[in-house]
């Protein structure tokens, strides 16, 4: 699921609870004499806080003190989208490069390190972010500090690194990608929704492009992105701020700051008014589907209500088993042996909104693509429920509750909005506004950008029998 629609989750949940998951609620700056109740003053110590280095880095820390373990991650504002033309891919490339030797440690030591003491790491790529993260126990906080923050500026990138790294990166994309018709038929329909918009590149890159890609570009792409001033800190565990503040100006403190950014202003998209499809056939496919998908806003470019409309409008339309997709389609009609809806909001520009479905049995595709426009024609013309309505909120907060309580989740949460332009206080900030979603609100977003006229259809076929 995408981190947004986690984002989208959120209750107020009461100083109690907020305590037992992660500690949420509260305002900077509470009183916290000895006047206070154990409650009140448990809450305080476990607000989330939020600061910035004199490099320019920002550091967020949520305290969860109920395991003695703590999630690390840093988050650089780079993502594929960002990339240079005829670059694809070098954003994923250099997340691989951040594995290898520096000045001060050979390749190998800092997962050494993390093995060592029984940790876990890892890193992703997306649109619009880059990020890496350690799990490990309280004590070892220091040393992944000192490794992150070695590895943000004295990277080693050699052609000796760079050339084996690189085939890496394409064998991924082949095994990945090439081998499965479902990623190929996304990458095509994403590149058909987005006219203009870098979104229509794949965060993996195109074959022919990584193939081009050499140390030249690595090393600008580092020097240009690879620096605190662009990069959040979250800390998520069992922590306190100033624990983490002394850690991150020993460590991530000591980092020269990069060349001042422009701010990241990317190609916008024309008004989309036709309707298209993409068809795909492979032998490899077995029962044929179908998604229909369309250019929506996203929670950083929306008006007021009108993203956190749209995702309850997907939880209500196919967002889960009692959605009415699911219902019809799925349980009721047996038309269906899939059939969903979502909102991928987690952008830094225009976003998508998505139905899908395939067929159970006899039933024939088109059918199912009927059934589906149905539902939505139904919720434009006459809305949706008040009952319904509540019924959507109360699943979010249940799926939020569960979300809250892991604390890479909160970790990823934060740090995909905040590298997405929104501010810990929208984040907390998140349950109210999820609770003013109206009726009126629902059907004017299903009205306002699910119109058949400008959406992109992907058929996935079987490969036509060959006739003797």
């Amino acid at each position: 699921m995408e981190l947004k629609s986690f984002l989208g989750r959120r209750l107020r949940l009461g100083a109690t609870l907020l305590i037992l998951l992660t500690g949420l609620a509260g305002t900077a700056g509470a009183d916290t004499t000895p006047t206070q109740t154990p409650a009140a003053q448990a809450q305080v110590e476990n607000e989330v806080s939020s600061f910035m280095l004199d490099n320019g880095m920002q550091v967020v820390v949520i305290p969860d003190r109920r395991a003695p373990i703590v999630t690390h991650m840093v988050w650089y504002k780079v993502g594929s989208a960002d990339e240079p033309p005829g670059k694809s891919g070098i954003a994923h490339f250099f997340e691989h490069l951040m594995f290898k030797g520096t000045k001060n440690y050979k390749a190998g030591d800092f997962a050494a390190r993390i093995a060592e003491i029984g940790g876990s790491e890892n890193a992703f790529t997306s649109n619009d972010y880059t990020a890496y993260y350690q799990t490990v126990t309280p004590d070892a906080l220091g040393s992944m500090m000192e490794y992150e923050a070695d590895r943000m500026r004295n990277l080693i990138l050699t052609d000796d690194v760079i050339g084996p790294e690189r085939d890496v990166v394409l064998e991924e994309r082949r095994l990945r990608i090439e081998t499965s018709p479902e990623a190929l038929l996304s990458e095509e329909v994403n590149a058909t929704l987005y006219q203009n918009h870098p979104y229509r590149v794949p965060v993996i890159g195109w074959m022919h492009e990584i193939e081009q890609l050499n140390r030249t570009d690595a090393v600008a792409f580092y020097n240009q992105y690879y620096a605190p001033n662009n990069a959040i800190l979250i800390v998520a565990g069992d922590v306190d701020a100033g624990q983490v503040r002394a850690l991150a100006e020993k460590t991530y403190g000591q980092v020269k700051r990069g060349p001042d950014l422009p701010p990241r202003v990317r190609p916008t998209e024309p008004e989309q008014n036709t309707a298209r499809t993409v068809t795909m056939t492979d032998p490899r496919v077995t029962t044929p589907s179908y998604s229909k998908t369309w250019l929506v806003p996203s929670y950083n470019t929306a008006e007021d209500g009108e993203a956190e409309a749209l995702d309850l409008l997907a939880e209500i339309l196919g967002g889960g088993l009692r959605s009415r997709i699911y219902q019809a389609l799925v349980v009721k009609s047996g038309l269906a042996s899939s059939a969903g809806a979502y909102f991928d909001g987690s952008r830094l520009d225009a976003a998508s909104f998505a139905v899908y479905g395939a067929p159970r049995g006899s039933a024939k595709l088109d059918e199912v693509q009927q059934a589906v426009d149905a539902e939505i024609a139904a919720i434009v013309k006459d809305g949706v429920g008040d009952r319904e309505l509540e019924a959507a909120k109360d699943r979010f907060v249940r799926s939020m509750i569960f979300a809250r309580d892991n604390q890479s989740s909160m970790a990823n949460i934060y740090g995909s909005s905040l590298a997405t332009g929104e501010t810990v206080e929208d984040i907390q900030a998140w349950p109210d506004r999820i609770k003013k979603v109206t009726v009126a609100e629902i059907q004017k977003v299903a009205a306002k950008y699910l119109k058949a006229g400008n959406s992109v259809t992907g058929y996935l076929m079987p490969a036509e029998p060959v006739q003797n």
